[in-house]
């Protein structure tokens, strides 16, 4: 059986994306399905290319029992090819990743979509970028997170 390769994007894969990533990652290894996919985060920018998740994001993550270990990369790509699919996590980088996989040949494999369509309980049409507000922040990112990410999980399987 291929493994099932889905790809969680934001702005600088410090916040969002790795939340998204972890979050995911933990909800599939806790239904004994994790040997079944590929899991990874990536931003659209290169400011944070290497680095860890925002420590505000890793600490409120921590809180939930959700281990955030990624370093941040850019979408690159080969992401388009490798990846089933390609979560959003708002509209600019939602056009921005559109915009750069029609510029790849071949990139057909891969299906964008927008996190937030799969939300079940709140009606953001984005997940906000909490990366400049306080830490009050992170936990609604979060809490978005859950519910979306579970929601994508429950559609796809």
């Amino acid at each position: 059986m291929d493994k099932i390769s889905v790809l969680f994007v934001c702005l600088g894969n410090i916040c969002r994306s790795p939340a998204a990533e972890a979050i995911f990652q933990s909800l599939i290894n806790d239904k004994g399905i994790g040997n079944q996919f590929i899991v990874d985060s990536a931003g659209t920018g290169s400011w944070h290319v290497g680095k860890k998740a925002d420590s505000r994001m890793r600490f409120a993550a921590k809180q939930r029992n959700i281990n955030i270990t990624s370093n941040a990369r850019q979408i690159i790509e080969d992401d388009f090819l490798n990846f089933n699919y390609i979560l959003v996590m708002d509209n600019s980088n939602f056009n921005n990743v559109v915009d750069f996989k029609n510029r790849v040949k071949g990139s057909d494999f891969a299906k964008i979509l927008k996190i937030q369509d799969f939300s079940s309980i709140f009606t953001e049409k984005e997940v906000p970028d909490p990366y400049f507000g306080g830490d009050a922040g992170f936990d609604h990112v979060l809490d978005i997170l859950e519910d979306s990410v579970s929601c994508f999980l429950e559609n796809i399987t």
